[in-house]
């Protein structure tokens, strides 16, 4: 290797390093202040090292309704990963043929990914209050958080639905096996991996959704919004120390779906080669 593809290598090297600190600097530096000692404040330089933020942060009069706001994100996360779910498998099944007017409901779905955030949160605010229905995070905040989530899932799946080999569900008919049962037991267990990234996609686009959620949630704040507000009244490292918790909490949820996808792999791969072994 000569002297010139080296500089070539050390400058992609270090252009890398520099979008990696640019990436998550920001997070990096916020763990870190969140260690202040009870002296510290907003800015380096430090003054001491201690938890005691992370004490203060969990006084419920520190920091207001960050529990509740934490648990209704929590429950809003979950009720939009299982909504994006089943609707993302109905929709990909349902695409794999063509039916009169698809192209135009494709389109009128990708559509929802380029409005602005915004525009959707005050449209389907208005639509509830005009409606005279409650706007709630339960109701108006879970519908207009399924524009965002949606239409990433209903994607995936017609990617995955696009290379799906039919001969799994045809040897299936061939056995006798009716639609919900060549489903329950073919398609939707060499789909898993697949779905366990749909739902990763839905809770985590639904958990730290901000914009969509701005006019629709309410009275009650989800964590997001209370984390924005704590920002215009709250002026300690409590702030940060919320911001490592969240940060952490959101790592954890990855691990978790990603443990979860590698062991659906691993496991859909022995049963693979324990039915090439009976075959032999």
């Amino acid at each position: 290797m000569n002297g010139a593809a080296l500089q070539v290598i050390l400058r992609l090297t270090v252009f890398f390093v520099l979008f990696i600190m640019f990436l998550y600097g920001p997070t990096l530096t916020i763990g870190i202040l969140s260690f202040q000692g009870p002296g510290g404040g907003l800015t380096f330089p430090m003054r001491g090292v201690s938890l005691h933020w992370f004490y203060n942060l969990f006084e419920q009069q520190a920091v207001g309704d960050i529990w509740g706001s934490f648990r209704r994100s929590l429950t809003l996360g979950l009720m939009v990963m299982v909504t994006t779910i089943v609707v993302s498998v109905m929709g990909g099944l349902a695409f794999r043929k063509k039916f009169p007017g698809s192209t135009i409901l494709f389109y009128l779905i990708v559509t929802a990914l380029v409005i602005p955030s915004i525009l959707i949160s005050l449209g389907v605010g208005l639509l509830f209050s005009q409606a005279g229905i409650n706007v709630h995070w339960s109701t108006s905040g879970y519908g207009a958080q399924l524009t965002w989530t949606l239409p990433f899932g209903l994607l995936i799946m017609f990617a995955v639905f696009n290379r799906f080999d039919k001969s799994y569900e045809e040897a299936a008919r061939d056995q006798g096996a009716t639609a919900w049962q060549t489903i329950r037991f073919v398609v939707l267990p060499i789909i898993a991996p697949s779905l366990i990234g749909v739902a990763l996609f839905g809770f985590t686009l639904s958990y730290d959704e901000f914009a969509r959620t701005l006019l629709t949630s309410g009275s009650r704040n989800t964590l997001p919004l209370e984390i924005y507000g704590m920002t215009t009244n709250v002026t300690s490292p409590v702030l940060y120390a919320l911001g490592t918790l969240t940060t952490m909490f959101s790592l954890i949820v990855i691990v978790v779906f990603l443990a979860v996808t590698l062991w659906a792999t691993q496991r859909r791969a022995r049963a693979g080669n324990d039915a090439g072994k009976g075959m032999v």
